[in-house]
């Protein structure tokens, strides 16, 4: 178990420091590593120092839903966090692929829609909505987030904690590209999600709250507030469409999209990295 520092007072840089460290040695925390961040401009605040020490290049954002009454606490209805480039595996659905997870943390896998986008998005355009989002959509992917942290039960935190430790983010299984995504409507692109061949959850890409490309909005939005306006390449893992699917090291999941393809994983557990 990763040591854990105790203040009174919400310490992004510290903070950041501590989940870097657990991620870099597949540790883990029982309780958060500090004071917990109250709101979402503080978390992102934790996010931007952690990426600032992590060893690796932004390859894209997952984005997460905020349910009600929360959503209204924290005044948004979605998060995101960064996917990086080695955490990034493509796959044509044939072989089981390894997801590593934080296996004595949080480890989840979802089904999802991900885009890549394009062309750099302004960074002075703020104002996205789902039709403005499509132009700089290149294309979609059937995928799935390897959800995991190591701080268990992190759902439980609320959203600012789950945005303060790269949105709870471990990694992205990318499949085959959806050819024919634009004349599809977002309910006719089914999926389901089986752990160890049982179905967990069923759904499909209208269960994204607004579709996909809403997802995409709100990224664009929310990254260039930050001043991270999302570039040309850049994937947007657009949000679970069957649930969030708790996974074990050992256990394999496997999501099957109807008509477009399917991608089985098998959770291991996470090696230690060598610091940056």
């Amino acid at each position: 178990m990763v040591s854990v520092v105790s203040d009174h007072a919400f310490d992004a840089k510290g903070v950041a420091a501590e989940f870097v460290k657990a991620r870099l040695s597949a540790g883990f925390f029982t309780q958060y590593p500090g004071a917990m961040p109250q709101d979402l401009d503080a978390a992102y605040a934790c996010q931007e120092e952690a990426i600032s020490l992590w060893n690796d290049s932004v390859a894209g954002w997952k984005v997460g839903w905020i349910a009600e009454p929360l959503s209204q606490k924290f005044g948004a209805q979605r998060l995101v966090g960064p996917i990086f480039s080695r955490s990034v595996r493509r796959s044509n659905g044939s072989a089981i692929e390894d997801a590593p997870v934080f296996a004595q943390g949080f480890a989840a896998v979802e089904a999802e829609f991900v885009v890549q986008l394009a062309r750099d998005a302004p960074a002075n355009v703020t104002e996205w909505t789902a039709e403005t989002a499509r132009r700089f959509v290149k294309t979609m992917y059937i995928g799935i987030e390897i959800a995991s942290s190591p701080l268990q039960n992190i759902n439980d935190y609320g959203p600012a904690v789950v945005a303060s430790d790269f949105g709870n983010n471990a990694g992205l299984l990318l499949g085959p590209e959806i050819v024919d995504w634009q004349a599809r409507a977002p309910e006719s692109m089914n999926c389901e999600t089986r752990i160890d061949g049982n179905v967990v959850g069923r759904g499909s890409a209208a269960n994204v709250s607004g579709g996909p490309l809403t997802a995409v909005a709100f990224a664009l939005r929310v990254n260039a507030l930050r001043g991270r306006p999302l570039k040309a390449g850049d994937f947007v893992s657009t949000g679970a469409a069957t649930g969030v699917h708790s996974i074990q090291a050992g256990q394999s999941a496997e999501a099957i999209f109807t008509g477009l393809g399917s991608l089985r994983c098998r959770a291991v557990p996470m090696s230690p990295s060598v610091p940056p």
